[in-house]
C-alpha cells in the first residue's frame, strides 16, 4: 500500500477533519513509537541496577534486550497477517495498552522471570505497532504534508535515545529502576489516550499475507538487505547493550556521568539520523558503508581510548552519528528491494532488525560473561568490518551479473 494510495482512499477522513486534528494524530503515533523505543532500550541504562537487585550477571540481565527483539521478529509478520482486516486505530490502542501493562509488570516484579515475561509483552507490542505505524502518515494528513508527517513520526526513534533513555536512566539513578519503569507505564497509558482521542477510525485497506512476504524474500536484493542489516545491527547491539558495564568497569565512570555520556550519544544519533536520511536516497551504499566503518572504528578503539573519559566521549559521539544513520539506511534498502509491496518491506525490516537486536544482545552477554568488556568491543568491531567488506564487495561487483539484471527488472 503506497502512501499516496492510502491518502486517496481515505479522503473522506481528511475532508472531515481539521488540519490540527490530523497533526495531533501524527504526534500521537510519534509518541507511541517514542514510548516503544524508550521502553525497548531503557534496560541498557538500567542493566546493572536491575541485575544487582535480582542477583543475576550482566549477561543474564542482557536477556531484557534479547526477549523483545525475538518476539518482535516473530510478531511482525504473524500479527500483521492475523490483524490485517482490523481497524488500524484499534490495533494501535491494543498494542499501547499491552506496553503499559508490560512496564507496570516489570516495575512490580518480585522475581526476574516476571521481568522477562514483561519483555515478551513489549516484544509483541513492537512487532505489531511498528509495521502499522510506518505508513499511517498518508491516512492522517493531506498528500502535500505526507513527507513532513513521516519525518515527524520517525523522529521518535532518535528522540528515544537522546531523551527517553537518558531521562529514564536518570530517574533510575535517583529514584530506582522500578520508578523509571512505572514512569514508562504512565507514559504508555497517556499515549493510549492520545491515540484513542486523536486518531480517526482507520479500516484496513490492503492486507499483507504471508505469501507476499515469501515472494519478497525470494528477491536477491531483499536477501542482501537482510545480510547487511544482520551484520551491522549485530555489531552494534552486541557491544552497545553492554556499554554501561564497560564505562563502569574500564572507564570507571560514575552512575550520574554515565547518563551524560548516553545523552551525548543520543544527540549524536539524532545528527546521524538526519544526515543519513538526507543522503541515503542518493548514496545508499556509501551511507551504509560509512556507518559500518565508523562503528568499526569506534568499537575497535574503545578498549584503548575508552579508558579515559575524554576518549570515551569522543568515541560515543562518533558511534552515535554512525548508528543514527543505520535504521534509515536499512529501511531504504528494504524499500528499494520491494518497491511494489512497501508494507511487506516494512514487516521484513522490522523482523530482521528486531531479531538481530536480540541475537546481538544474547551473543554479547555470553561473550561478556566469559571474557571482558574490552574483548566484546573488539569482536563487535570485527563484525562491523565484515559488514564493510560485504558492502565493498558489492560495490566492486558494480551491479553486474544476476544482481544487475534483477535491478533492471525492478526499475522496469
Amino acid at each position: 500500500m503506497s502512501i499516496t494510495t492510502a491518502a486517496s482512499a481515505n479522503g473522506q477522513h481528511l475532508s472531515s477533519r481539521t488540519s490540527l486534528m490530523g497533526w495531533l494524530a501524527v504526534v500521537s503515533v510519534m509518541m507511541g513509537i517514542f514510548a516503544i523505543v524508550t521502553s525497548e532500550i531503557l534496560p541498557i541504562g538500567l542493566l546493572t541496577s536491575i541485575g544487582s537487585d535480582f542477583t543475576v550477571s550482566d549477561g543474564m540481565a542482557g536477556l531484557m534486550m534479547t526477549m523483545p527483539g525475538f518476539l518482535a521478529a516473530a510478531a511482525a509478520p504473524l500479527v500483521t497477517a492475523a490483524t490485517a482486516r482490523f481497524d488500524r486505530r484499534l490495533m494501535l490502542c491494543v498494542f499501547m495498552l499491552l506496553l503499559a501493562l508490560a512496564n507496570f509488570l516489570a516495575a512490580a516484579a518480585p522475581d526476574y522471570w516476571l521481568v522477562l515475561i514483561s519483555r515478551v509483552m513489549a516484544g509483541i507490542t513492537i512487532g505489531g505497532f511498528w509495521p502499522i505505524s510506518v505508513g499511517l502518515a498518508g491516512r492522517l494528513v493531506p498528500p502535500a504534508f505526507v513527507d513532513r508527517a513521516t519525518a515527524v513520526i520517525f523522529s521518535a526513534v532518535p528522540l528515544g535515545s537522546i531523551l527517553g533513555v537518558p531521562a529514564g536512566t536518570l530517574i533510575g539513578h535517583f529514584a530506582g529502576w522500578r520508578t523509571a519503569l512505572n514512569v514508562m507505564g504512565v507514559l504508555a497509558a497517556g499515549v493510549l489516550v492520545m491515540l484513542f482521542a486523536f486518531i480517526p477510525p482507520l479500516p484496513s485497506i490492503q492486507s499483507t499475507r504471508l505469501g507476499v512476504l515469501g515472494s519478497a524474500l525470494r528477491s536477491a536484493s531483499t536477501r542482501f538487505a537482510l545480510l547487511l542489516t544482520f551484520l551491522i545491527v549485530l555489531a552494534h547491539f552486541a557491544t552497545y547493550t553492554y556499554v554501561t558495564p564497560f564505562l563502569e568497569q574500564v572507564t570507571h565512570v560514575s552512575d550520574g556521568l554515565i547518563t551524560t555520556f548516553l545523552l551525548l550519544y543520543g544527540a549524536a544519533g539524532i545528527l546521524g539520523n538526519f544526515l543519513g536520511g538526507a543522503w541515503v536516497a542518493r548514496y545508499p551504499r556509501s551511507v551504509f558503508g560509512l556507518a559500518a566503518g565508523l562503528i568499526a572504528a569506534a568499537t575497535l578503539l574503545f578498549p584503548v581510548l575508552g579508558r579515559w573519559n575524554a576518549g570515551a566521549v569522543v568515541l560515543l559521539i562518533v558511534w552515535g552519528i554512525a548508528y543514527g544513520a543505520v535504521p534509515v539506511a536499512s529501511q531504504t534498502w528494504f524499500s528499494k528491494a520491494a518497491p511494489h509491496t512497501p508494507e511487506a518491506a516494512s514487516v521484513l525490516f522490522t523482523s530482521s532488525f528486531q531479531a538481530t537486536i536480540s541475537t546481538g544482545a544474547l551473543a554479547g552477554g555470553i561473550i561478556l560473561d566469559r571474557t571482558s568488556p574490552s574483548t566484546l568491543m573488539l569482536l563487535g568491531g570485527c563484525t562491523a568490518v565484515l559488514m564493510l567488506l560485504v558492502v565493498g564487495a558489492r560495490f566492486a561487483e558494480c551491479l553486474t551479473g544476476p544482481y544487475r539484471t534483477e535491478q533492471r527488472r525492478t526499475r522496469e
